[in-house]
């Protein structure tokens, strides 16, 4: 045997045992997407009736103001990103970073939730406001609730106008957008409400005590944390699909490319026997 052939069979074997890694990590997100989409899709019903409540009471009372509802006076605004903690996921950190330089501001004040991203984002002068990296796998709904309860703070005194959230939509395993969705101020859409009034053929008074302002002073915070909440559920799921995705590729990769290795392996194999064939035949000549 020639010492390319040697050389040829240590890459096959490296591949194969790359092979089986990738393929390791693919089952285990899997597995993780499985269980992320599950609690997505199980949050959704609380989120839609919490939203159907606020939206009602935009509708039975259209003249209620709301220091949450109030149009934005000016343009700094809070950003709150969501990344995974960990690579080896395709794009789906680097979608991120590019929707943050085309739409926000550097000067702007960013809060990040994931640990893949905090040393590239401080490189292109992003202003990041954590003091400790927020771990996106560890985190909690309350841990979410106070992040959130603190930007609601700072949209309240008044040092951010706008309060929104840059995360990656979950669209179907195969489909992943970065999307930003606005959390502060709030919006209210009372067409809902009005639609199934309409579809009921009833006019249903409903009463709102102490009174609707002071209700909503309680439901939109609640309301955003879960929407917060909700983005970062979404996020996750979204980030496993994209790791499956490249660890099956990767594993496709390494099937293709151990093939075309054995392919030329066989070769140079063949190559090698021909040639003591023909010397052998040759001596036997010459004698």
């Amino acid at each position: 045997m020639s010492q390319s052939s040697q050389a040829l069979r240590t890459r096959i074997k490296s591949v194969n045992s790359t092979k089986k890694i990738t393929k390791a990590m693919e089952m285990i997100a899997n597995a993780k997407l499985v269980r992320s989409r599950n609690k997505m899709e199980a949050n959704r019903e609380y989120a839609q009736r919490l939203q159907d409540t606020v939206d009602e009471i935009a509708y039975y009372n259209p003249d209620v103001e709301n220091k949450f509802v109030q149009k934005a006076k000016g343009e700094k605004t809070l950003t709150i990103i969501f990344c995974s903690d960990l690579g080896l996921c395709g794009g789906y950190n680097q979608n991120i970073v590019k929707l943050a330089r085309e739409k926000l501001n550097r000067e702007d004040p960013i809060i990040l939730v994931g640990t893949a991203l905090t040393r590239q984002l401080r490189e292109e002068g992003f202003n990041l406001v954590n003091k400790e990296p927020e771990s996106s796998d560890r985190i909690t709904f309350l841990r979410m609730k106070d992040i959130v309860k603190n930007a609601t703070w700072m949209f309240e005194t008044g040092q951010a106008d706008r309060v929104q959230i840059l995360y990656t939509r979950f669209v179907n395993t195969m489909t992943f957008q970065p999307a930003i969705d606005m959390l502060l101020p709030c919006t209210l859409d009372a067409t809902k409400a009005a639609e199934k009034n309409t579809d009921s053929g009833e006019k249903i008074e409903t009463l709102f005590e102490p009174s609707a302002e002071a209700i909503l002073d309680y439901l939109i915070p609640m309301m955003i944390q879960d929407v917060a909440y909700a983005d970062w559920m979404e996020s996750t799921t979204a980030e496993q699909g994209s790791r499956r995705v490249a660890m099956k590729t990767a594993s496709d990769n390494a099937d293709e490319l151990s093939a075309d290795l054995m392919l030329e392996y066989n070769k140079v194999r063949q190559a090698s026997i021909t040639q003591e064939i023909t010397e052998i035949v040759g001596g036997s000549a010459a004698v």
